[in-house]
C-alpha cells in the first residue's frame, strides 16, 4: 500500500487497514514528515474502494506525544508566513483524516498529548487502555491548541474544552470517556478485542451507506446546510435508490445474507 518513513500500513483480507504511527523512539511525536505521510496516506485510503475500515494505531508505549521537539524548534525559527505554512500543513492533515469516507477507529494503547488529542478527535470511535493519560499542555508553553481546536471542541463540546484547553491538566481514561474524547476504555490485554468488536460492527454495514451516514452527521452537526429537512430527506431517498439500498432491502426481505459481508480476518 505504499512505503512511508514514519508510518506503517497493514491490510487484511476484509479490507481493514491498520495505519500506525511508527516513531516509537520519539513517542510518535509528529514532525513535518509524519504530517506529510499522514496526509498522503489519508488520500490513498479515501480513494481505495477495497478499504472498509481504518484503524489508527501506533507503535511503542505512547500513542502520540504531540509535536516533535525539533519540528517545534523549526516552527519557532520560521517567519510568520513560514509558521502559518507549517500550521496549515498540520490542519490539512487533520482535515484529510476527518474527511476520510471510511470508519476511522483510534486504537490508543498509551498516553496522548497535544496533537495526539487532535488525532483522537478526528476518529469516529476511540478505544483506549485504562492506563492512558491525556492532556493539552500548550498553555504551559505559552501556546494554544489552535490547529486541533475545532476538532477537539466538536468532539467534547465547549464546556469540557474550556477546562481542557485552559489549565493543561491531565485526564485519566475514565475522565476522557466521560467527556466524550474516548469511546471505550479497556484493560491493555483486551484492547485488540475491543477494537475488533468495533471493526466487526462496521463490516456488517454497507460501505457506501457508512460513508453517507458519516457525511450526514458531519453536515448536520456543523450546520453546513441551509435546509436540513430537504437535505436529509433527499439523502435518504438517494440511499433507497442506490444499488446498496436495493440489494440490502432485497436481502432483508428475502432473509439472505447481506452482499457486503466480509471474509474472515487474515493478513495479505
Amino acid at each position: 500500500m505504499g512505503a512511508y518513513e514514519t508510518l506503517t500500513l497493514e491490510r487484511d483480507v476484509r479490507g481493514v487497514v491498520t495505519l500506525s504511527l511508527a516513531r516509537p523512539e520519539k513517542h510518535n511525536a509528529m514532525n513535518a514528515q509524519m504530517i506529510a505521510d499522514l496526509t498522503d496516506a489519508a488520500g490513498r485510503l479515501a480513494a481505495d474502494e477495497a478499504v472498509r475500515v481504518v484503524v489508527l494505531a501506533s507503535a511503542g508505549p505512547t500513542f502520540c506525544a504531540g509535536g516533535d521537539l525539533q519540528w517545534m524548534r523549526d516552527q519557532a525559527a520560521r517567519d510568520r508566513a513560514g509558521k502559518i505554512e507549517g500550521a496549515t500543513e498540520l490542519a490539512l492533515m487533520l482535515k484529510a483524516l476527518d474527511d476520510l469516507p471510511k470508519p476511522l477507529i483510534g486504537r490508543v494503547q498509551g498516553n496522548a498529548f497535544g496533537g495526539g488529542i487532535g488525532l483522537m478527535s478526528v476518529c469516529d470511535i476511540v478505544v483506549a487502555v485504562e492506563s492512558a493519560r491525556f492532556a493539552l499542555t500548550e498553555t504551559r508553553l505559552g501556546l494554544i491548541p489552535a490547529t486541533i481546536g475545532s476538532y477537539v471542541v466538536r468532539r467534547i463540546g465547549e464546556g469540557h474544552a474550556r477546562r481542557l484547553f485552559l489549565n493543561a491538566r491531565r485526564l485519566d481514561a475514565g475522565a476522557a470517556r466521560e467527556i466524550g474524547l474516548v469511546s471505550v476504555v479497556r484493560p491493555a490485554d483486551e484492547l485488540d478485542l475491543a477494537v475488533e468488536e468495533e471493526v466487526a460492527a462496521f463490516l456488517d454495514c454497507a460501505p457506501g451507506a457508512v460513508a453517507s451516514a458519516k457525511s450526514l452527521v458531519q453536515s448536520l452537526a456543523r450546520q453546513t446546510i441551509e435546509d436540513p429537512v430537504a437535505y436529509s430527506t433527499g439523502l435518504l431517498a438517494d440511499r433507497w435508490e442506490s444499488a446498496e439500498g436495493h440489494a440490502g432491502i432485497d436481502a432483508f426481505l428475502n432473509r439472505r445474507p447481506m452482499p457486503w459481508a466480509a471474509p474472515k480476518a487474515g493478513k495479505d
